[in-house]
């Protein structure tokens, strides 16, 4: 169980760096993401004042979400370790992966979009390059965890 919980810790710092390459504000997805934020529309000195305000909420929200990547590599980490220790192969393990990325991920960022305050213009990029980088974290992880097992 220990080597689960520490390639799940490795997982979640793999996956904040994924999360914070992607959406870099030079990358099309970080230009996107920028847009759903509403920093296109500010100037620079307003977006300027924007991210001062954020900075002495940034060491909660860095925290929120690592805990969060945690979850997802706990759950990416036990189901390989479990499924490969019970005879399933490594592209079938993947295959289960893959499919529940597609099955609950998938839809709970798409409803989000769909209910929450996206701009219409945007909303199928800004879709696809969510789920997108959820199944690449998804992918990575698997990938060193599988260097491990």
């Amino acid at each position: 169980m220990l080597t689960i919980i520490l390639l799940s810790f490795l997982g979640a710092v793999l996956a904040i760096i994924i999360g914070t390459v992607w959406y870099m504000p030079f990358t099309p997805m970080g230009r996107v993401h920028m847009q759903y934020l509403g920093f296109d529309k500010l100037s620079k000195e307003e977006q300027d004042k924007k991210i001062e305000e954020a900075k002495p909420h940034m060491r909660k929200s860095y925290l929120g979400q690592t805990l969060l990547s945690f979850l997802t590599s706990f759950f990416v980490v036990l189901m390989m370790t479990k499924s490969l220790e019970n005879g399933e192969s490594f592209k079938m393990v993947t295959m289960y992966l893959v499919m529940t990325w597609a099955c609950f991920m998938v839809p709970v960022i798409g409803s989000n979009l769909i209910w929450g305050n996206c701009d219409r213009a945007i909303v199928w990029k800004k879709f696809f390059y969510d789920i997108m980088s959820n199944l690449v974290t998804i992918l990575v992880i698997v990938g060193v965890t599988s260097l491990f097992l």
